[in-house]
């Protein structure tokens, strides 16, 4: 799947879902459980990257804070298990996983350029965090 090709990053789903408007109302709740999962597994690929000496820990904390401001749902255990996940490497969206070690291996990469990516990502959104 073409989309874990790239970085991702869970406030930029939430934007999108929070504007989208009236019509996505009666399924809001299971969208931001989505996007609160996929912030989750963020967290735990850049605490894998940070453990792998591929990014620093100030990235961790911004995901962190950026985590904070999505509304988690009352039954965290999908949060709990997309984070555990990513502590192993995986990337889990959507109903589909990738180990990071793959999708560097498919973009002739390494996993350090990949968690770069992924923390640069993160970088740019938490720029725009209040202080």
């Amino acid at each position: 799947m073409s989309f874990l090709l790239k970085p991702f990053c869970a406030v930029g789903a939430l934007v999108s879902v929070l504007s989208a408007g009236p019509a996505l109302a009666q399924s809001q709740a299971d969208q931001l459980a989505v996007v609160y999962q996929s912030g989750r597994n963020q967290l735990g690929i850049l605490t894998y990257c940070n453990e792998k000496g591929h990014i620093g820990a100030d990235v961790v904390e911004i995901q962190k804070k950026m985590l904070g401001l999505i509304p988690a749902p009352a039954d965290k255990s999908g949060g709990d298990a997309a984070e555990a996940q990513g502590k192993k490497g995986t990337i889990a969206m959507m109903g589909v996983t990738q180990d990071i070690e793959a999708i560097a291996k498919a973009q002739n990469a390494s996993a350090a350029t990949y968690c770069k990516q992924i923390g640069d990502v993160v970088k740019q959104a938490g720029a725009a965090l209040p202080k």
